[in-house]
């Protein structure tokens, strides 16, 4: 079930965000996403709309929106490939007229997600936090609904 974020829910969302953060982005090193966990649980996710996935009290996934910008999604690694990515993006759709967000260009994974999703993407640009290329893509619904 999809419901609103509750701060005990913490712990199991920046769990899944290191994680998956670190298997999507093998080309950033490990300390990167180390140096942000204290950003995450004080300044991201107390500021973005987030939404986690719960099923019988165990966090699978969440994705967190930031006005039209989807700040974040991630789905536990253990979870990948079960509709759950789907679910929330269909979630974030129907509480927003449109969306955008930025993927690293070496994300291919994830980019072939936002593409099912039908997001398009309006241009290429550099991660100022990285130095590595990323995408801007967009979601309008005269886009299209993913099936």
């Amino acid at each position: 079930m999809i419901r609103n974020f509750q701060e005990p829910d913490m712990d199991q969302v920046l769990k899944i965000w290191f994680e998956a953060s670190i298997m999507a982005h093998d080309f950033i090193e490990k300390e990167f996403w180390e140096a942000k966990v204290t950003d995450m649980r004080e300044v991201y996710l107390p500021s973005a709309e987030t939404y986690v996935y719960d099923e019988e009290g165990m966090i699978k996934g969440f994705i967190s929106l930031y006005e039209d910008t989807i700040a974040a999604i991630f789905v536990s690694p253990t979870a990948q490939g079960k509709g759950i990515g789907k679910q929330l993006m269909e979630k974030a759709k129907g509480v927003r007229q449109s969306l955008n967000l930025t993927v690293y260009k070496k994300n291919s994974k994830s980019i072939d997600f936002y593409k099912k999703c039908a997001f398009k993407t309006q241009r290429e640009q550099i991660d100022e936090h990285t130095g590595h290329p990323e995408l801007l893509m967009t979601f309008t619904p005269q886009q299209g609904r993913s099936t």
